[in-house]
Order: structure tokens, then sequence, then C-alpha cells
């Protein structure tokens, strides 16, 4: 750990100094490349920094005590305790902070929620859940973009997708992806039976054209009337875009737009976010899959979450977490399930390199 925190306070200077320059602006793409790495790598480094002053700490104790002034002696061995247990907890923290980064955490992402077991309460649900999340994109300052939507018929979405900009998006929502359960009496319960119905999620981080290659010449791309509830036109041009990946099957569409041009844009953006999705899964496959082995595959058919309303209770089944805030949750305060996952999550990392350690 010491050589790799070593290396990163030589890349440190070598950075400062190529931003230090006269002409370090001249080139933006460059100074924003460099300006974004010094500042990935500046909480390692200062954490670095502030172990070699307790390491520093330590070595001056160990002089004072061999001095043989017994005030002096005591007060070193004070010292060389509280500095002892600094570096216990730095070294904590910088485990954490050399963990490898998921290349895509800092992107924006692209939601995709649908309506599954239970028919209209399946879909009222998957509008409940999309109001979850705008609410908490809402509190995050991040914003919000909808690109395509099929209304259930007594409310909420058949299916719903939707952007959300802003910083470090995918890092807070990537384990969202997967089967969403919910346990009520449905508005459309006359007996008021409790009913179990569930909504998918899945969650894609945003693609460039630079990430995903995709030839044109593999899109099959067909237009038609944009449709409202109940499926009735609800415009006379045929603005409406679905685009279909061929070597895939993948399927983006969007309607949300009155221009034909601005909807084949969002769903191209969509199709770049699936395809990207749908090969990186396959990677992660290969690899014994990264996401199996921290909070589960992400896949539509796994259940990760039970909302149960009687009992104002939220369940996450993958880390055992359960907190009776339902309501607030709902709210969009997702803050300590979000963190919850994200420490579990660096913990089965922790446990991942202190195997290969012993390996």
């Amino acid at each position: 750990m010491k050589k790799r925190l070593h290396a990163i306070a030589e890349r440190i200077h070598v950075l400062d100094e190529e931003l230090a320059q006269d002409d370090a602006t001249a080139d933006l793409d460059r100074f924003t490349k460099i300006s974004k790495e010094r500042a990935d790598l500046e909480a390692p480094y200062l954490s670095y920094k502030e172990y070699l002053a307790a390491e520093q700490t330590v070595a001056d104790s160990l002089e004072m005590e061999a001095s043989g002034d017994p005030e002096l002696i005591e007060l070193a061995k004070e010292e060389r305790k509280k500095a002892q247990n600094d570096m216990v907890k730095i070294e904590e923290r910088l485990r954490l902070l050399l963990l490898p980064k998921d290349p895509n955490d800092d992107k924006n992402i692209i939601v995709e929620i649908r309506g599954a077991v239970g028919g209209d309460e399946a879909n009222i649900f998957a509008g409940d859940l999309m109001r979850m999340y705008a609410k908490y994109a809402e509190k995050q300052g991040w914003k919000l973009q909808l690109l395509d939507a099929s209304l259930g018929a007594s409310g909420g979405y058949a299916s719903v997708s939707f952007m959300i900009k802003g910083e470090s998006v995918y890092s807070k929502l990537k384990f969202e992806s997967g089967a969403h359960r919910v346990q009520r009496v449905p508005k459309t319960e006359a007996s008021g039976r409790i009913h179990t119905s569930t909504a998918t999620v899945l969650v894609m981080p945003e693609a460039k054209e630079v990430d995903v290659q995709i030839n044109p010449n593999d899109l099959k791309i067909d237009t038609y009337h944009s449709q409202g509830a109940g499926g009735q036109n609800v415009n006379k041009t045929e603005s409406a875009v679905r685009i279909t990946h061929i070597p895939t099957g993948i399927v983006a569409a969007c309607q949300t737009e009155k221009a034909q041009l601005q909807n084949k844009e969002i769903a191209m953006q969509m199709i770049r976010a699936k395809v990207f999705a749908f090969f990186q899964e396959q990677e992660d496959q290969k690899r014994a899959t990264e996401r199996k082995l921290k909070v589960g595959t992400g896949e539509r058919s796994e259940k990760i979450r039970t909302y149960n309303y009687p009992q104002n209770r939220v369940t996450d089944h993958r880390i055992g977490y359960t907190v009776n805030q339902l309501d607030r949750i709902m709210e969009g305060e997702l803050d300590g399930l979000i963190e919850a996952l994200i420490h579990f999550d660096q913990e089965q990392q922790l446990l991942k390199e202190g195997e290969g350690d012993h390996a």
C-alpha cells in the first residue's frame, strides 16, 4: 500500500507542476483531464500526508523517551499512543480510498422502470418508484429528463424511461437495478386484502459514442404515431421513434417530444446505454461478475427490495437492511439506504482484496 501511496504523491507533484505552467489552459481538454486526475488523487494524497505526520510523531516520541526525563517520557507515551491510534484509522480510510474505482461512477444514468407482476397495481407502483427517484434527484440537485413513457390504464406506468444528470449519479444509484416488491392494499381492491406486486428497475450508465461503437447498418428505425393511455393516438404525425439493435434484439423507443428528430436523438441515447450495459454485463459474467460478488446481479428478475406499506417497512434483501421509514423513503429520503449499499459493496471489495493478499 505504501508503494501505491508514494506513487500517488509523486504523481500529484507532477500534475501540480503541469497545472502551474503559464500555458496550462491553452489546451482545455488536457487541462480538464489533468484537473480531474488531480481531484481524484487528492483524498488519498491528503490522508497519506496525515499518515506520514502521525508516523513522524511516533518516531519523535521514541526520541523523547530516550531522554530519560520522567515528564518527557510520560508525554512521549501519550503522544505515541494517540499517533498510533490515528495511524490505524487513517490506514482503514486509505484502504477504502485505494479500492478500484468503477469507471462509470461519474456518469449520468438512464433508468427504465416497468410494471411487472400485479397488473394495474404493478403499474401504479412503477409510478411510485419513479416519483421516489425524482424526489431523491431533486434533493441531490440533479436534473431528471423524461425519455419515454407508456401510461398504465389505472395510473402509474406500464413502462417509463428517464435520464438523471448530475454529479456522480451512477455511483449512488447503480445498485437499484432489480425487482422491487410492494405489499399493500391496492386502490383497485374493494375487499381490503393486501396484495403483493412487483416493478422492475434497470439503471444504466449513460454511454457516449466513444464508449460503444454501433454500426448504423445494425439499426432498424421505425416511426409511428405517439400514443397515450389506452393506446389512443395523441398526435397526427409519426413523431414517435422506435430503434432496434438487430444483433442483440435490444429496443428503445421515444415519443415524449413533438419532433421526430428529437425523439430519434433520445432513442439513440437509450440504445447506446442499453447496448453498453448489455456488453458490460457479458464482461462481468466472464470475470465471475463483479456485481454478483457484491450487491447482486442487477438482473430484472432478482428480488432486491420489499416495500411493506401496512408496517411502514422497507427491507433490502441483499444486505439485510431493514428500516421502518417507508413513508420517508417514498419521499426520496434514500441516503441511509444508499450509504448502506455502498458500505456493503466496499466491505465486499476489501474482503476480496484480503483473499487476494492471502492467496
